[in-house]
């Protein structure tokens, strides 16, 4: 029996993990999880409103992460940059979890159910990164379009870390924020550019 919460906590990630591998999401049960876990489904319950929440448990570190490291960027940086700041310093809770990251990514690509809580946690997470950008200073417009490419940047980026673990996430983010920026400075073609 697992004596304190967070020892719990932990082990009914990792069961509910290698549960939904070896049967699929749908497939399996809050009490499977408990069991395999070896705790009963009310402290299940206790931990987690539902078995998706078991793979989303880290989101409120992550925003924390990434709103402190918004507002504690330097000064004079670019929305983008600040973004790249704070995406490589929140990224070292993803390298540190690469155990449960990888399959948990695996996972959710084959679960709709999974896909649309994370699309969901995706737009409050890009909220919240907007948010901080406003509050240092940048224009509304600015802030949401920042933080929707520099989370697309961020998955990108952390997707092909997964498939490409020679490299560390941060070299990937670099690769990604580097890959915005010449996306940018592409010129249009001629018959491409609106008409004045």
């Amino acid at each position: 029996m697992p004596r304190s919460g967070a020892e719990a906590r932990r082990r009914l990630q990792q069961a509910a993990l290698e549960l939904y591998q070896e049967r699929g999401f749908d497939q399996t049960t809050t009490a499977e999880i408990a069991a395999r876990a070896g705790v009963n489904e009310r402290t299940f319950f206790r931990h987690f409103p539902d078995k998706r929440e078991v793979l989303f448990d880290g989101e409120a570190d992550l925003r924390a992460a990434l709103t402190q490291a918004v507002a504690e960027a330097p000064d004079g940086l670019q929305p983008l940059e600040v973004l790249l700041c704070a995406f490589r310093k929140a990224g070292r809770i993803l390298e540190e979890n690469r155990p449960f990251s990888e399959p948990r990514l695996a996972i959710i690509a084959v679960t709709p159910a999974l896909r649309e809580r994370d699309l969901a946690k995706a737009a409050s997470l890009t909220e919240a990164v907007a948010e901080a950008l406003r509050q240092r200073g940048v224009a509304d417009r600015l802030a949401g379009l920042a933080a929707h490419t520099g989370w697309a940047a961020f998955h990108h980026a952390a997707q092909a870390w997964i498939d490409d673990p020679s490299q560390s996430l941060d070299a990937h983010l670099l690769q990604a924020f580097d890959d915005l920026r010449t996306l940018s400075a592409t010129a249009l073609p001629a018959q491409a550019q609106p008409e004045s």
